[in-house]
Order: structure tokens, then sequence, then C-alpha cells
């Protein structure tokens, strides 16, 4: 194991990013009624943070260009992806066509949803705090829905399926 310190400069950031991307996440897809339209943003940074009251946190990137819309978002969705949603990546990535085109289920609040996620959270803008060149947003849940299958993972920059062991 090579250890560092604390990352300084354009390699000892890359390397910092390479160490945190050892840690495997699933794959979402928030999505939201913003001021430009119905709007999805492929995030990984998603995570549970309480069961009563029902809280779940999410962390856009300041410099995405749909960070404005996210960041003011009164009410979203986040949507777990399944292994077989793995298009949903390109749709809602970079350049990515997003909900152009399709005429999404809505939320009781508008919020544009995405069909066959392995789960969703239907949530209202909790809190906000700042996470440095990511902005932590809290959401508390509305209402959920979930369903089988495998998850979609990302993992040291490439996507995969888990496999249950037996």
């Amino acid at each position: 194991m090579t250890e560092r310190q604390t990352p300084a400069g354009p390699d000892g950031l890359r390397a910092f990013r390479d160490a945190l991307g050892r840690f495997a996440t699933g794959v979402t897809v928030v999505t939201a009624e913003t001021p430009d339209g119905p709007q999805g943003f492929v995030a990984n940074s998603f995570a549970s943070v309480s069961l009563d009251p029902p809280l779940v946190l999410w962390s856009p990137a300041r410099r995405s260009s749909r960070f404005a819309g996210f960041s003011t978002a009164r009410h979203y969705a986040i949507h777990i992806l399944g292994v077989a949603q793995f298009d949903q990546i390109a749709r809602f990535g970079r350049g990515g066509t997003g909900i152009a085109g399709a005429e999404p289920d809505r939320s009781a609040e508008g919020v544009p949803l995405i069909a066959d996620a392995l789960a969703r959270f239907e949530c209202a803008q909790h809190a906000t705090h700042d996470g440095g060149d990511h902005l932590i947003i809290l959401g508390r849940v509305l209402r959920f829905a979930l369903r089988d299958g495998a998850p979609l993972v990302f993992s040291q920059g490439a996507y995969g399926g888990f496999v249950h062991g037996g």
C-alpha cells in the first residue's frame, strides 16, 4: 500500500480521486422540475442519513451545467438504477438527451419520474451544506418505491453489476 499525505497539485488530486474510486457505489439519477424545465443528473454521491425522520443526501458538483437548477429545487426524486438501466447513464450524463422526448410520469409535486428504477425516493429539500466543490443536499423522503433486481455499480471509473453470493 502506498501512503500519501493530503493531496496537493494535479498529481495528488488524481491519486486522491483514484483512492476514493476504490469504494464501489450505486448509481442514481436525480430528477427535478427546474426553471429550465425537467432535468436529470447522474450521481453516485447518494447516502442514507436517518430513518426517523427519513433523510437521504446527494451532492451535485458545483461545476455542473445543471447545478443551479438542482441546488435550488424544492422537490426532486432520486432513482437507484439497476444493471439493466445502464443506458440511463448516457441519457442523463453530460451531453445526453435527458428527459427530452420522453413523457415521464410525475410525482404529486410535478417531479419527473424514471420508470423501472430499483428504488425511488421522492424528496423535499430539507437542508443544504457547503461541501467544497460540491453541495451537500439533504432530502426528506416523502414517498419511496422499490422492486427486486441487480444494482448498477460504479467503481474505479467503470460500471458493472453486482452478483449476490450464495
